[in-house]
């Protein structure tokens, strides 16, 4: 699972619906991967999918696109998910198809445009001049080293109340100074 959309997993949320479907706005700075010929869904449906999948307790790529299948018409179409103009049902992806995007997806503009979503949903509940404590710590990312590739190192600033306020990978750990 891309390492931005757990970040969503530890933000306090009032209800994955609506906070997934806030994050739209968000996602649409995104870049698609996808082929321009073939993209039955749009880019943002699928990622607000994704991430309210994930506020509901979804924690793998499979879990994610069952959840996705198995929410109500109504909350897919309020996901942002079209209905056949011939049917009037609401058509969501498979399983798989949301497993290749997410894989494929660049994951430093995931974690830009969740960040900026969960700075602007904090930034109106905080005091202007207040000052905020930051604190900044790097990580390998469990499970992400392959016999052909290095594991994956993760530079973030977090704030103490648990909100990840920005996210980089890093070329090389040796520490979290270059």
């Amino acid at each position: 699972m891309p390492v931005a959309l757990e970040h969503l997993a530890h933000a306090p949320s009032s209800a994955p619906l609506i906070d997934a479907a806030g994050l739209r706005p968000f996602l649409d700075a995104v870049p698609d991967p996808r082929d321009r010929r073939g993209r039955r869904h749009p880019l943002s449906a699928l990622l607000a999918a994704a991430a309210a999948a994930v506020l509901a307790g979804a924690r793998s790529l499979a879990a994610i696109g069952e959840w996705i299948t198995d929410a109500p018409r109504w909350a897919q179409a309020a996901l942002g998910f079209a209905p056949d103009p011939l049917t009037r049902q609401v058509m969501v992806p498979h399983p798989a198809t949301v497993r290749r995007l997410l894989a494929r997806l660049d994951g430093d503009a995931l974690d830009a445009a969740i960040g900026a979503f969960l700075s602007a949903r904090t930034a109106r509940t905080r005091e202007p001049d207040a000052l905020r404590p930051i604190a900044v710590d790097g990580k390998t990312v469990r499970g992400s080293r392959t016999r052909t590739t290095v594991a994956v190192s993760l530079l973030s600033a977090m704030a103490h109340s648990g909100e990840v306020l920005a996210q980089r990978q890093v070329a090389d750990k040796s520490n979290e100074i270059p």
